[in-house]
């Protein structure tokens, strides 16, 4: 018991103590600069039931965030694990893109094949520069109405809109046939754990055993009609991103939490579920300076890409995928105090040989674990390494990612 609150308690601090960085909130005077700060927030739709609801908001991304509700970081966690949580995550950028030409065009900024997809069935892919690097991660659903559905990060949605913006007018001026409209009207939640398609599937007429992960459809949701239901999430379980009307939000927030599975969660559980499951958060795990292979995601290139080499930053990504890269990133454990972002690892004579990019304690493992890149002759899995904390070398280990089993669900 003494051992889980002491992960819960570093977990919590290592969460609130990155959302105040985040506004370069300082010692003196802190009070009043996040009291100027909260005035220029975003807020979601749902953020005054947040705070009715016992939130704890912290800035995130430019919104004001829930980071934790009445429960602590690692109940939020374990009730995911176990049962059902849900997480506003209404602050992420949602893009319709339309026209004759649509598929064309969302391939001439990702490095995923859009061209091969079903009716409703997404992919996870990558915004890429003509550096090769990572501009965002995003998910492209192929709908059966005519459009694709674009879901990318609240942090990037600026730069991603311009981005999609000027290629949409290149794509015009040359004669081609597509058009953009960010979804403004409508919001997403997240509802996630193994008790998600008991709870949902009351609200839907649609059968959810053939929803598959990362398959999509248009249907009402506790009778509110507007609504998307795709089959995906951030924390490695079973789990659904529901697009909903934003006037609409609050009213089926309530209708899910009427269900005693299902609590609300904030960001200190979604990010130590999102690095248990070992995916990346953009800006810490990668970002322009790197690339997909870099950051072991060469899956999410399509095949045909790769031959045809035809996306941003191919000339340099597809040769990496044969010649290899000087650095890797990788899972770790390791005993002792937790390890943070920007800790240095070292080799076990004591050279520096990487970094960490994101670490916590696992509430379900309890151990720390964290991903980070180190040069890739240390890449390989069961490695003995060190990372540097307070100054001392502590011993590591290099791990397989996920940390924790995934349970996305494909089917009976």
């Amino acid at each position: 018991m003494m051992l889980a609150r002491v992960f819960a308690n570093e977990l919590g601090h290592r969460v609130l103590r990155e959302s105040t960085r985040t506004v370069g909130l300082g010692v003196t005077g802190r009070q009043d600069r996040q009291a100027s700060t909260e005035v220029v927030m975003k807020k979601t739709q749902l953020h005054d039931f947040h705070k009715s609801q016992g939130g704890k908001m912290v800035e995130f991304a430019g919104w004001s965030m829930p980071v934790q509700y009445k429960d602590s970081h690692i109940t939020s966690h374990m009730h995911t694990r176990e049962h059902c949580s849900i997480f506003d995550v209404s602050h992420m950028l949602q893009t319709k893109v339309y026209g004759k030409d649509r598929v064309k065009f969302m391939e001439s900024l990702i490095i995923g094949d859009v061209a091969e997809l079903k009716d409703n069935q997404g992919t996870l892919s990558l915004f890429t520069n003509a550096k090769g690097g990572i501009m965002d991660d995003l998910i492209v659903t192929r709908t059966d109405q005519g459009y694709l559905y674009v879901v990318s990060n609240a942090g990037c949605a600026d730069k991603d809109s311009a981005h999609m913006l000027a290629r949409m007018h290149e794509f015009k001026s040359a004669g081609h046939d597509v058009d953009l409209e960010f979804m403004e009207e409508n919001v997403l939640i997240a509802v996630q754990g193994p008790s998600m398609a008991r709870v949902l599937q009351k609200g839907v007429c649609d059968d959810l055993t053939k929803l598959t992960f990362m398959t999509s459809v248009l249907t009402p949701v506790f009778g509110i009609k507007g609504c998307r239901v795709t089959r995906c999430g951030y924390t490695g379980e079973d789990g659904v991103e529901i697009s909903v009307p934003g006037a609409d939000v609050v009213s089926l927030t309530e209708k899910l939490l009427a269900d005693s599975e299902v609590k609300l969660a904030g960001l200190g559980a979604r990010d130590s579920l999102r690095l248990e499951a070992g995916l990346c958060l953009y800006g810490n795990d990668i970002d322009e300076t790197t690339t997909p292979v870099e950051a072991t995601l060469v899956w999410t290139i399509g095949k045909r890409r790769r031959q045809a080499r035809d996306f941003p930053g191919a000339d340099i990504i597809v040769p990496q995928i044969k010649t290899k890269t000087q650095r890797k990133r990788v899972g770790l454990i390791s005993t002792g105090p937790p390890v943070r972002q920007h800790t240095p690892i070292l080799s076990s004579d004591g050279k520096v040989i990487g970094e960490v990019t994101s670490g916590c304690p696992s509430p379900c493992l309890k151990q720390n674990i964290a991903m980070g890149y180190v040069e890739a002759g240390f890449s390989k899995v069961g490695t003995p390494i060190q990372v540097e904390v307070r100054k001392k070398a502590i011993p590591a280990v290099v791990c397989k990612m996920p940390f924790v089993p995934t349970k996305y669900y494909t089917g009976q």
